[in-house]
């Protein structure tokens, strides 16, 4: 953090308690800080260098039930006094939310200072991170075939937040984050081909080898060349693991507690019935040392513990905060997240499917014909049917073999048939924050030529 912990106390009570004064029933407060430096190469030499540092402060306050939600970017205590009074005159004309409200005492965290591994002191100087990303260029160069590399950038940068409720919470934590990425370009003309690769992660030590990157973002790019097109057909599809949490995406999207209580989710009416096949399993887990999204309460202050939302195939919970838990007759299960200028709403944090007891070969030793996803493309998913339409690049499986690339193909189904007909592999490896194995799915429409 770039102010001291201390600081931030001081500052959210003062804003707190100009609250109260000001008329406000019940409030909270957070304070967001992160500043960070980020180099990109082109060429071998500086091609973009940034900074930046912020201090951000949101306050929420309630007259009985009326909320507002004000927020700036100023911390002296004379601006935080006038947006105390703005935000409870704004509170005292907003309509009645009969679902808002802010966590008891009991339902608090107790625990809200744990430590879970997400601060490295490491800072990096911009030459170093300049020649990280020289680095990483230079590995991608390397890869006969790869023309150019597009993007290579190395960061770092370190943060943290601070919430305090009216009622005696208070809670902060700080984080840091180190990056390096590449972007690879093969082939000549119309023929061109582009891939990537990146590591992001909160120590340095942790890391990705530049070198590593570099190269596995060309060996993926000179993959690609001269892919073929093929016709419409239904086949298995396998989605690789730089693919396969986009799945994960699209359920938490419709197991979120909002949209349940809204009644605009394609898996509404399906809580304790099974959605996958027996023995799939996916949790949510903000506790795990060192996770990306990883922390140590939720935005409302309450305790974050490991949840299982799909138990053997069974859908077991949503992702509820306390609005839409509230509103669901239900309890929130310490899944809210809150920015400075909105109010809470529910989501996951380290949301990942645990792995199958196939590997990725046995995924695709049987099939005679199929498509193996790497790239997925555009947002045709719909939440409250399910029917699911994107465009897609990969490769074609042949006899049970990655044969070759095939591109401009659109592959569809039904999000509710897609669940239940998918076999994750073993190869789990948690890099993006909602992580999956590569997964099978049987019988999806794919349009090709």
């Amino acid at each position: 953090m770039s102010s001291s912990n201390n600081s931030f106390s001081e500052s959210l009570e003062f804003l707190l308690n100009k609250a109260k004064c000001q008329g406000a029933s019940s409030a909270d407060a957070v304070i967001v800080s992160s500043s960070s430096t980020s180099v990109s190469i082109r060429k071998g030499e500086l091609e973009d260098l940034e900074r930046s540092e912020n201090n951000d402060v949101g306050l929420r306050v309630f007259v009985g039930q009326r909320q507002a939600i004000v927020s700036s970017s100023d911390t002296r205590e004379a601006a935080l006094d006038t947006l105390a009074e703005r935000a409870v005159e704004m509170a005292k004309v907003a309509p009645p939310d009969p679902w808002a409200t802010i966590a008891t005492r009991d339902q608090l965290s107790k625990n809200p200072n744990k430590d879970l591994d997400l601060y490295d002191k490491t800072e990096l100087s911009a030459d170093k991170l300049k020649e990280m990303a020289q680095e990483v260029e230079a590995a991608a160069l390397e890869v006969e075939g790869v023309v150019q590399a597009e993007g290579a950038s190395a960061g770092w940068g370190q943060g943290g937040m601070a919430l305090a409720t009216s009622n005696g919470f208070y809670g902060s934590y700080k984080s840091s984050s180190f990056s390096t990425s590449i972007s690879a370009l093969a082939g000549t003309g119309l023929a061109m081909e582009r891939d990537y690769d990146y590591s992001s992660v909160h120590h340095f030590k942790d890391l990705g080898e530049p070198s590593v990157i570099g190269k596995l973002a060309g060996e993926r790019a000179i993959s690609r060349l001269n892919p073929r097109k093929v016709d419409t057909t239904q086949v298995p599809i396998i989605f690789g693991p730089r693919v396969s949490n986009t799945l994960l995406g699209h359920l938490s999207g419709a197991i979120n507690g909002r949209g349940i209580a809204r009644g605009t989710s394609f898996l509404k009416d399906q809580m304790h019935k099974p959605i996958f096949r027996k023995g799939v399993t996916i949790k949510d887990d903000p506790t795990r040392l060192k996770g990306l999204n990883s922390k140590p309460f939720d935005g409302e202050g309450l305790e974050t513990t490991p949840q299982t939302f799909i138990e053997d195939g069974v859908l077991r919970s949503w992702v509820l905060d306390l609005a839409s838990a509230k509103q669901l007759g239900l309890i929130s299960n310490g899944h809210a997240s809150k920015g400075t200028s909105s109010p809470p709403g529910p989501s996951t944090s380290n949301f990942y499917m645990a792995i199958g007891n196939v590997s990725p070969e046995d995924l695709t030793k049987d099939i005679k014909a199929g498509f193996y996803v790497t790239e997925l493309i555009g947002m045709g998913v719909n939440g409250i049917t399910g029917d699911y339409s994107r465009g897609a690049t990969g490769f074609w499986i042949e006899n049970g073999v990655i044969s070759y690339p095939v591109s401009e193909i659109t592959i569809a189904g039904n999000l509710k048939n897609m669940f239940m007909e998918l076999t994750p592999a073993s190869d789990l490896e948690f890099k993006y924050g909602t992580d999956a194995p590569s997964v099978r799915i049987e019988g999806m429409m794919l349009a090709g030529a």
